[in-house]
């Protein structure tokens, strides 16, 4: 690759803003020379040295910059898009998108993302690395399928699939077009049937509480508070920041050896500090309806305690 012809060439302009340096930086690039030393009462102590060269990157290749740097990029970029699962002869890849399985074993209870692939033989979650199928089933194994609202942590309604096999199992899995993959699957298994659509969990699916919460999360600097949204369902608390890309807090509330509140500071007034104590872990929120939180975490402790509380901490804050 030859050079150009043109050489960067140093220019001096008063006026110019940071506007203008981006582009200059991006079309043509900036050559820095920069000579330092610092001293303490005129000794001087360290000196630097720089030359850097600052440019697009369509620049620095045209100079020959960086070369190997983009090759691997582009081979790494290349791997990952072309991940794709060992395929049986003969087997055709239908749909291919970004997707998950929802994991309910043990007590983990948390979405797994990985690659959704419909093929024309079964159906298949797929992670790169490590390498592993998430979930997978032959078509002539799936009975019915069902497209179902969920409500996120950070209150996105979201549309999944829930696919039904024929032996009592199944799996819930999201897709980034659900409708498209529950119309094609179908297609390609007559067989399957199409359930009615199930709306956002209402009676006894619905969470037993869900609101937004504040969390006083600790950190090495000390705690911090920081909103998001919790829910209690199906004997699990949950709280999630918008964010972040998993639950700080997924806690089995069978393990919750006191729940009650304290006085200190919020984040605002008007919310109670609520203390949820574990064998060896202190979860601090700030929340609204504190009595309200406190009966769908333990929903053994008596409603009197929970008002006798926020007596307490009211008069705290007073």
């Amino acid at each position: 690759m030859g050079r150009p012809s043109a050489p960067l060439r140093p220019t001096r302009d008063p006026q110019v803003t940071l506007d203008d340096l981006l582009e200059v930086v991006l079309n043509k690039g900036a050559v820095l020379h920069l000579d330092l030393i610092i001293a303490v009462a005129d000794i001087p102590l360290i000196g630097v040295n720089l030359r850097a060269a600052i440019a697009g990157m369509e620049t620095m290749l045209e100079y020959g910059l960086l070369k190997q740097w983009d090759a691997d990029t582009r081979a790494w970029a290349e791997r990952a898009t072309a991940a794709t699962p060992d395929l049986e002869e003969g087997e055709r890849v239908v749909i291919r998108s970004f997707g998950g399985h929802y994991d309910d074993r043990g007590s983990a209870h948390i979405w797994r993302p990985g690659t959704l692939f419909l093929t024309d033989r079964r159906i298949l979650v797929y992670r790169r690395e490590p390498r592993e199928a998430l979930w997978e089933a032959r078509l002539e194994d799936v009975a019915a399928t069902r497209l179902q609202s969920e409500r996120t942590l950070g209150g996105e309604e979201r549309l999944r699939v829930r696919v039904e096999l024929a032996d009592g199992g199944g799996a819930l899995l999201s897709a980034a077009k659900p409708e498209e993959f529950d119309e094609s699957l179908r297609r390609l298994a007559p067989h399957v049937r199409s359930r009615e659509p199930r709306p956002l969990a209402s009676g006894d699916d619905a969470p037993e509480c869900e609101g937004h919460v504040w969390y006083h999360e600790p950190r090495r600097g000390g705690a911090t508070w920081r909103g998001g949204r919790a829910r209690v369902e199906k004997g699990r608390l949950t709280w999630q920041s918008p964010t972040d890309g998993r639950p700080a807090i997924v806690l089995d509330t069978g393990r919750i050896s006191d729940v009650r509140l304290e006085p200190g500071s919020t984040p605002s007034g008007g919310l109670d500090r609520l203390v949820v104590e574990t064998p060896g872990e202190r979860i601090v929120l700030a929340v609204e309806k504190a009595s309200r939180w406190r009966r769908a975490l333990a929903p053994s402790a008596p409603a009197a305690g929970a008002d006798r509380d926020r007596k307490e901490a009211h008069g705290h804050h007073r």
